[in-house]
């Protein structure tokens, strides 16, 4: 008669939780996404809201298609974030006259200065968690997870 192992040892068919790589990424992504969305939070916009913000930043007035089409989230959701930025008075959604059914969007004066300094806690937030690598094994890391990402065409933003 065959013994089962106990519950809880580790066995040769099955590996070890430790051993995945995806595990210790997880368990890191976890912890840097809760640190960078409570900094967010602090400072009145969700990590979402901040991906459309910074993408407004770099875009200047855009439509919101083009907004699905850079951050990869669906017409539905890009709308709702729109919605709930001009209701915190960062953007402005304005119609055309032309057509009455595209519509452009664009940075509040508001919303122009929040980006900077949303920017400035991403960066505290990648100081807290990577600033403790060399140099050289954060260049690897990024290049690694660039990989990974092209390997499998991982598009748009990571966001929550």
């Amino acid at each position: 008669m065959r013994r089962r192992p106990s519950p809880g040892k580790a066995t040769s068919a099955v590996s070890e939780i430790e051993a995945h790589l995806g595990y210790w990424l997880r368990l890191v992504s976890n912890h840097v996404s809760h640190g960078f969305r409570v900094k967010m939070e602090a400072s009145g916009v969700t990590v979402s809201e901040w991906v459309v913000l910074r993408e407004l930043y770099r875009l200047g007035r855009s439509s919101p298609g083009a907004l699905v089409r850079e951050i990869g989230l669906s017409k539905g959701a890009i709308s709702k974030l729109i919605d709930r930025l001009a209701g915190k008075h960062l953007v402005t959604r304005t119609a055309l006259e032309a057509d009455r059914r595209h519509q452009e969007v664009e940075l509040t004066p508001q919303g122009r200065a929040l980006v900077p300094r949303l920017a400035r806690l991403a960066d505290d937030n990648d100081r807290q968690f990577f600033g403790h690598l060399s140099p050289e094994a954060r260049s690897a890391l990024l290049q690694a997870m660039r990989a990974i990402a092209q390997i499998h065409q991982f598009k748009g933003a990571a966001v929550d």
